[in-house]
């Protein structure tokens, strides 16, 4: 079996964002939202990360555009094509070098016409002619570049936004959530203009709760659950539950149509009454009390797991 080996794009690597709060009076605590998180994209890659809503998908996403709020403390490390992501390096960075679709349409400014708003304000032929060439492309009318975003229906404003993430030329697109209010064409335009975007060489994180979704585009799948990332896998392992890692990935492959449609009993911890260990142990036929203690990331073939009880052998 081989590894992929290609450059990396965005390396992240044991993340943790916490909000300092206000709990009784002037009394205040921090709140650990995301523990110890690693994911990567490489070159010419999509990682789809999938996750029940409340797992730090669209966190992550803020925390390497350095978007999280004044009250939020980050640590861990975040590299960009093997340099480190500072405050001031994001800041060049974003919009340009790395760009955001947004999971909601409020991203847009309503005081600027949509043309203008993926432009960025340039003024110049040649933004405007690539402006127009992106509405044309995703079958916005060119009428849409002087409505402003009260003006939009929901599918035409997450098209702008579409626009607006390619207009740079991006080396790194993180989408979150980026196709509902798409009808079925337009979703499947939007993901094959992903996978176009990754096959020149760049990478694409597509943060969605949709596996099948994800299964659809993506080259790597990676599973987030409490805050945390609990495996990194290629696409091709989801094809048996027996090649998947982590038991909460093999729940979720159980929980497709196609494979039984089998619910998961219980919920994901509430972030401020997290069990000890294994965020999924309270969930977990595995659990046992060597499970309370800390559950290193691991690599086993080709995909990295947290869970000690995860072997390098395929389960028959």
């Amino acid at each position: 079996m081989t590894c992929l080996t290609k450059k990396h794009i965005l390396e992240i690597e044991n993340l943790s964002v916490s909000f300092l709060q206000y709990d009784k009076g002037m009394r205040q605590r921090s709140l650990q939202v995301i523990t110890n998180l690693s994911v990567s994209v490489h070159e010419g890659e999509i990682v789809a990360v999938v996750g029940a809503s409340g797992s730090g998908k669209s966190l992550l996403a803020h925390a390497v555009l350095g978007l999280l709020p004044a009250n939020a403390d980050v640590s861990g490390t975040l590299r960009f094509e093997g340099k480190p992501l500072t405050a001031a390096s994001i800041a060049a960075l974003r919009g340009k070098g790395i760009t955001l679709v947004p999971q909601s349409i409020a991203y847009l400014d309503p005081l600027l016409k949509a043309g203008k708003a993926v432009r960025k304000n340039k003024r110049d032929a040649g933004a405007r002619k690539k402006q127009r060439e992106l509405f044309a492309h995703f079958q916005l009318d060119p009428a849409t570049e002087n409505l402003y975003p009260f003006e939009l229906s929901g599918g035409m404003a997450r098209r702008v936004l579409l626009a607006a993430a390619l207009m740079d030329d991006p080396r790194l697109i993180i989408a979150d959530e980026p196709t509902p209010g798409l009808d079925l064409e337009l979703a499947k335009k939007a993901l094959a203009d992903f996978r176009a975007f990754a096959d020149q060489g760049n990478g694409v994180l597509l943060i969605t709760h949709d596996i099948e979704l994800a299964l659809s585009v993506a080259d790597r799948i990676a599973v987030f659950y409490a805050g945390t990332t609990v495996e990194e896998a290629p696409v091709i392992d989801f094809e048996a539950e027996t090649t998947l890692r982590h038991p909460y990935t093999k729940a979720l492959w159980r929980a497709l149509p196609e494979n039984g449609f089998a619910a998961l009993p219980g919920n994901q911890p509430y972030v401020k009454a997290m069990p000890k260990g294994c965020p999924f142990g309270p969930r977990c036929s595995l659990f046992s009390p060597s499970c309370e203690g800390e559950i290193p990331l691991k690599t086993i073939r080709c995909g990295t797991v947290r869970c000690i009880k995860a072997t390098g052998s395929v389960e028959v």
